[in-house]
């Protein structure tokens, strides 16, 4: 679903979801219904020139631009993280739901280490750009956490996508002192099994 909106994720008629995978085919969403939402960040990665009768030329690609497209904008990276960060800070209601933002360039080098930490922090499971081949020349093809991935198959994206939709992940933030973190961490392996103790340490650090 385009447009998605769901006031309990904070996505709102002015600042909805660009695209959403749903169990039901409604734009206003309850967050439980709410799979994947994917943050679109698309623009002109190529020019060409059209020559009468027929003929399309080739002018060419975003290195020639003046300005920059897609992901390698810092404004549009710095929107896509803020708007990510703001469907996290919601709630306890965003915690199960996987974020992707989608773009069709690579990224600047300099953001290389912030979306490996984004993806490895859990506020963001991916920056994936669905061009395969933007350029003929060098270019960021993934990171080395793959917070950022160039993907060259259809079938990629299916199978990045049941991954994310498949996986039981629970996002989680906290700051607290390390005696705290160690008694939560303690009352946890308490439980009898692996899931039944990330449960557990998930409610105790969520309070």
């Amino acid at each position: 679903m385009n447009g998605v909106v769901c006031e309990d994720l904070g996505l709102t008629k002015q600042s909805s979801a660009d695209l959403a995978l749903c169990t039901t085919n409604n734009i206003k969403q309850q967050a439980e219904n709410i799979k994947l939402l994917f943050e679109i960040k698309m623009s002109v990665i190529s020019n060409y020139k059209f020559t009468q009768p027929i003929r399309i030329d080739f002018v060419g690609d975003y290195k020639q631009h003046k300005g920059n497209p897609s992901l390698l904008r810092s404004d549009s990276m710095l929107k896509a993280i803020g708007k990510s960060i703001n469907i996290r800070v919601s709630g306890l209601s965003s915690t199960k739901i996987p974020i992707i933002i989608l773009g069709n360039s690579p990224i600047q080098e300099s953001y290389q280490k912030k979306v490996d930490f984004l993806k490895t922090s859990g506020v963001i499971q991916g920056f994936w750009s669905l061009n395969p081949q933007p350029t003929k020349s060098q270019y960021i093809k993934e990171t080395a956490k793959k917070g950022f991935q160039t993907i060259t198959k259809v079938e990629t994206i299916l199978e990045l996508s049941r991954e994310l939709v498949t996986s039981d992940m629970n996002y989680f933030s906290s700051m607290m002192a390390k005696a705290n973190l160690g008694k939560i961490i303690t009352d946890a392996n308490k439980e009898s099994s692996d899931i039944a103790k990330a449960e557990k340490f998930l409610s105790l650090i969520q309070g």
